[in-house]
């Protein structure tokens, strides 16, 4: 930027720009004043054409034409925080400044029009922006303009994809395109997806990217058996049928496995953090290494084409946090572009060397018009606790989509790091807070002061443990009725629930008695009713001078002569062992399912290397010393609770490891809530908690796990479906990601656990089932975070829930799918001392509300309500079932809606159809198609959109944007 603006002769400054690139379009800015135009002029490359493939570089037909991409690739936060990164800030831990990076790769593009350039990571590249002059903003505006700068995937982040859930992944990509939309127009837009260091990847998410509209997709990172079976087989690159239910070409993607992860091949990397030699092209300096440095990219390239089918390979020129000083890389690119194509008259040299990008790359491949293997990939990922939520608020919106970065969710920062996410959630959420209590004023009626109780999961709530009287104000945002159990820590007293109709509803008030009562005091229960998409407020008086009756947990002694302990209620019955302690069996009463179900605690002793392998257990590596784990305790101290409205076994394992497994009237499943730490490390062995379920259920080897909170795959102990594989981490080697639910069946029965959070599961003998909740650990596993995880403080206690589903194989996914839904989705509870001021003196208070007139089709999720300027929403439903599901209720089957008076405050005037990410119409979107194996792809039907006859099919997400009438609310 400064280089530009001196070497003009002119301040940068000068040259103004009277609209924002978020508020006016482009075409409607003013014209740019004549200096500047001028220099723009000067510097457009020669023969500049209009973005998109058209801006690609001349090949050449009869060579091996090897594409050089020049890239960084800046994590959003890992060794140090996302500020620290940006602004260069702590380089004693690592070198790395983006601001200077940006700054040095516009300098080095505009020295030469033949360089290119990718960048990825909008979260960076958007506070850059915004820090640019409007001269620099139109430069880099021509750069993009003629495909010299190009952005790949686009999303804020480059998400992880074993820990996520499809929704944060779809709102943090949906923030980055949009941005580059409205600041580049259609020339900003990325056609090649790029996840070139998330650890393993999901079959969801190539789904999600080919709904999004990516031509292609590069990936860094994959199993070496896999990789080394693919290099021999030529299927480094593919088509991805990537789901079992959307019709092709819904959801194929090309996919492309990159030849070095994302670096450079040995010795040609040429950064300030790299320690090769230059290259060297004068003959007399005693130095000179040109024709050494040629040979050797000459054989790397010829060997690379050896496990590639077209004339075209790729070469990712560049690593973590590279081109701070880009003239250092592009000086020597340079040099050895000219020196290796000179070859081709000196030599005869077959090898063509050219700066390209990854959509270039692509464009050559799909022109080569080859048939491609239609296949399937691997999908493995690490171990992971991430957050949830939604953000209506911007701050909300960026620190929910920072935290989806693979470094961030994955939990492979380091702990200043993760305290620093935990800094902008707790920001975003914050200025979220503020946004819901004036949305809820207007809709209730009522100027109150709300309290948001961000400590509810350890029973902390200092208006409910203090005040005689308050109200509950429980939303629900899923677009169908929710009864939902509230409990709130209270006062000990008696106390009378009213609902929004004033009737007295059941309550009841659980004393747990404790050493501690500030850690577990009482808990006031009752059974809220929520309309769809709305809210219930209830009213809560403390009665005076009432002494409630005791409803503490009663301990029950170990005898073995005790008959056996149940908790029950119209649907299922849960019994406990007498002698241990442990849960022993489980009755689905509606199937007359019984089904022998043992569940406690074990723990896996973490490896810090041994004979085979001096590899450790740590933040990315999960690796046991041995194949058994061991029992945190053979038995447990229990309590029982039995009222109305709840019965607990309260199951105490050791001083460190709890649970609760609990009933609630009308429930379906059985809750378990575990409280897992501080984890003791005194004897010198890390340790790795799991929670294990075992039945005499005969599953033959296969487990089955959500992708990212959607589909469900299949899995087989020790096998992969692509290649024979060698087990070498017999325990590790079968852990997968479980985001929302894992599940072992029979074929006639199945016992499905569902998850608040992603964890990694497995089945590691038939008729058993595991999830990892806990781990700390004593060494560090090596691969560049430096700490080993032995946080302390309150990240070293972990309190979580699985719930607990039976039924029979048939009619499971009807269970498991909408609970799984609800559980993301909770309800929200906020409360309000009661006596605020009216909203609007001529309208009465309100105290229920549902924002739709009518119940969405349990089939379907209301994905996306937001806001996408003042007259205009976004809108994303979709069919929540896949293909086979039908459960007996035909909830496989496609449906359809009448959008136009669906909801209660606005009405539909007009309705476009775009890209799952609407960064794109509908209509206009286009893809790359490619031949395969498999024959043609069937043609996709003629595109109609009528809003009163809107039809999802199983597992389809559609997406609008909505101009819309608003409604006056009263209140």
């Amino acid at each position: 930027m400064g280089a530009y603006a001196r070497a003009a002769g002119v301040s940068a400054r000068g040259c103004l720009d009277a609209a924002g690139p978020w508020t006016i379009s482009r075409a409607l800015r003013p014209p740019l004043p004549p200096l500047c135009f001028f220099l723009l002029l000067l510097l457009a490359a020669p023969g500049a054409r209009a973005g998109g493939y058209e801006t690609c570089p001349t090949v050449q037909p009869n060579m091996l034409n090897v594409h050089l991409v020049p890239h960084t690739h800046d994590d959003v936060g890992w060794l140090k925080t996302v500020d620290q990164y940006f602004y260069g800030i702590k380089n004693d831990i690592q070198h790395a400044g983006v601001q200077y990076i940006l700054d040095s790769v516009i300098s080095a593009l505009l020295a030469d029009p033949t360089r290119r350039f990718i960048y990825v990571e909008i979260a960076f590249f958007s506070r850059w922006w915004h820090q640019q002059t409007n001269a620099m903003r139109e430069v880099v505006r021509d750069l993009v303009r003629q495909g010299r700068l190009e952005f790949a995937n686009g999303g804020w982040v480059m998400n992880d994809e074993a820990a996520t859930h499809y929704g944060a992944i779809v709102d943090q990509m949906t923030l980055g395109l949009r941005f580059l939309e409205d600041t580049f127009g259609s020339d900003g837009r990325p056609r090649v997806a790029w996840h070139i260091d998330p650890f393993g990847h999901s079959r969801e998410q190539a789904s999600l990217f080919a709904q999004m509209g990516f031509d292609g997709f590069f990936f860094g990172r994959l199993d070496y058996q896999d990789k080394w079976v693919r290099m021999q087989k030529l299927e480094m690159e593919q088509v991805w049928r990537a789901s079992a239910s959307l019709k092709p070409p819904t959801a194929d993607l090309f996919t492309g496995v990159l030849p070095n992860g994302y670096n450079p091949p040995m010795n040609l990397c040429w950064d300030v953090l790299c320690v090769d030699q230059p290259v060297v092209e004068d003959p007399h300096s005693p130095e000179y290494n040109a024709k050494e440095l040629v040979d050797y990219f000459l054989n790397v390239a010829t060997a690379q084409g050896r496990h590639y089918r077209t004339n075209h390979i790729v070469m990712t020129m560049g690593s973590d946090f590279q081109y701070e000083n880009a003239n250092m890389w592009f000086k020597n690119l340079d040099k050895l572009i000219r020196l290796v194509n000179a070859q081709q008259q000196a030599k005869g040299s077959s090898v063509h060397v050219l700066y390209s990008t990854p959509a270039c790359y692509l464009w050559e491949l799909n022109k080569a018009n080859l048939t491609w293997y239609l296949g399937k990939l691997g999908s493995l990922g690490g171990l992971a606790c991430p957050v949830g939520g939604r953000g209506a608020d911007p701050r909300a919106d960026k620190a929910m989509a920072v935290l989806q970065h693979h470094d961030a969710v994955s939990g492979t920062s380091r702990q200043h790091v993760a305290d620093d996410y935990a800094r902008q959630l707790a920001a975003g959420w914050g200025s979220c807070e503020v946004l819901l209590s004036n949305a809820l004023a207007r809709l209730r009626g009522f100027k109150d002061h709300l309290t948001f109780c961000r400590q509810l999961n350890i029973s902390i709530c200092p208006l409910s443990q203090t005040a005689a009287r308050f109200q509950v104000i429980v939303y629900n945002p899923l677009g169908r009725k929710v009864n939902w159990m509230v409990r709130l820590p209270v006062s000990e007293g008696v106390f009378v629930v009213k609902d929004p109709n004033g009737r007295t509803v059941p309550s009841d008030v659980v004393v747990y008695p404790s050493s501690d009562s500030q850690a577990h005091p009482p808990e006031l229960l009752f059974s809220a009713s929520l309309p769809a998409l709305g809210f219930s407020t209830y009213s809560v008086a403390q009665v005076p001078h009432w002494k409630p009756q005791a409803r503490a947990p009663q301990p029950i002694p170990r005898r073995s002569w005790s008959p056996a302990l149940t908790i029950e209620n119209e649907h299922i019955r849960a019994t406990f062992d007498p002698d241990t302690g442990l849960l022993m069996k489980i009755m689905n009463m509606n199937q007359q399912l019984l089904l022998p179900v043992r569940q406690t605690f074990f723990w896996y002793n973490a490896s810090i290397g041994d004979n085979e392998s001096d590899q450790a257990s740590g933040a990315y590596i999960f690796r046991p010393n041995q194949q058994k784990p061991l029992p945190v305790s053979r038995w447990a101290q229990i309590r029982l609770v039995k009222t109305p409205l709840v019965q607990e076994v309260h199951q105490n394992f050791s001083a460190w490891c709890s649970q609760v497994v609990r009933l609630y009237p009308g429930q379906r499943h059985l809750e378990l809530e575990w409280s897992v730490g501080p984890i003791p490390v005194g004897d010198t062995w890390g340790k790795e908690v799991i929670s294990r379920f075992d039945t005499p259920l005969e599953t033959k080897g296969r487990f089955y796990t959500d992708s990212n909170g959607r589909e469900i795959l299949e899995r087989r102990r020790d096998y992969r479906p692509t290649w024979k594989l060698n087990q070498t981490e017999p325990v590790a080697g079968n852990y997968y990601p479980v985001n929302t639910r894992i599940y072992i069946t029979d074929g006639n029965m199945q016992l499905t656990v569902l998850t608040d959070r992603s964890q990694g599961g497995s089945s590691l003998r038939d008729g058993s089932l595991e999830l990892m909740v806990h781990r700390r650990l004593l060494k560090d596993d090596e691969r560049g975070v430096s700490e080993p995880l032995m946080e302390n403080g309150s990240g070293a206690w972990v309190r979580g829930r699985h719930l607990v589903l039976l039924d029979t194989a048939q009619a499971a996914a009807a269970g498991h799918r909408l609970l799984a839904e609800q559980e993301v989705l909770a309800p929200q509870v906020v409360l309000a001392p009661g006596g605020g001021a009216a909203y609007n003196l001529g309208a009465p208070p309100r105290t229920q509300f549902s924002g739709l007139r009518r119940e969405l089709p349990p089939s379907v999720h209301l994905l996306t309500l937001a806001s996408w300027g003042p007259e205009m929403v976004l809108l994303r439903l979709e069919h929540q079932f896949a293909v086979g599901e039908d459960s007996g209720r035909n909830l496989s089957a496609p449906v359809t809606l009448n959008l136009r008076d669906l909801f209660s405050t606005f009405t539909i005037t007009r309705l476009q159809e775009t890209t799952l990410v609407a960064n794109q119409l509908r209509e206009a979107a286009s893809r790359l198609k490619w031949a395969t194996n498999t024959g043609p792809t069937p043609h996709q039907t003629p595109y109609q959109l009528d809003p009163a006859n809107i039809t999802l099919e199983p597992m389809e997400i559609r997406t609008f944007l909505a101009s819309v009438q608003w409604k006056e609310v009263d209140g």
